[in-house]
């Protein structure tokens, strides 16, 4: 995938890097559970350094962006390509939000230096279709990752081109 192209999110995260249901905790448990949903996939070289790297970002400012979503990114040289996990929690974490709210919607992305600017269309991409009330309730009532790619899939369709 060209590093100008941007791909689906519902293309990006796989069953496997999908976690419903995932236990509370305090915000570094959820980002190391969610970075951990990474761990095995084939762009990544070195999750530790991935982990490293998600939170020295999450140190400069929170990823907390309202509306109960967190939205934990880096870009490193541990992975090869753009990365992506979507964790729901079973209760709300404390992510110091923006607008101080906790969050239960977790999307990692990881991506590459060279694709910087592929990273901020993405995250963009993300923070559009989760601010839309009835597919972040639709997430949150999701029961398997299945349920999750497909509502991604759906929206994606709907509003920006299958």
């Amino acid at each position: 995938m060209s590093v100008n192209t941007i791909p689906h999110i519902h293309a990006l995260l796989k069953p496997e890097t999908i976690r419903v249901g995932m236990p509370g905790g305090t915000k570094r448990e959820v980002i190391d559970a969610v970075v951990d949903l990474i761990a095995e996939h084939p762009s990544v070289r070195d999750v530790e350094a991935v982990r490293a790297a998600v939170l020295e970002r999450e140190k400069v400012m929170s990823t907390g962006v309202g509306k109960g979503l967190g939205l934990p990114h880096a870009k490193t040289p541990a992975v090869r390509s753009t990365v992506a996990a979507l964790a729901i929690t079973d209760t709300p974490v404390d992510f110091g939000a923006i607008d101080n709210e906790p969050v239960r919607l977790i999307f990692l992305l990881v991506g590459t230096e060279a694709a910087r600017s592929q990273h901020i269309k993405i995250l963009s991409r993300i923070s559009r279709l989760l601010n839309r009330d009835p597919f972040r309730q639709r997430l949150l009532k999701a029961t398997s990752a299945e349920e999750v790619q497909k509502a991604f899939a759906d929206v994606e369709s709907e509003l920006v081109g299958g």
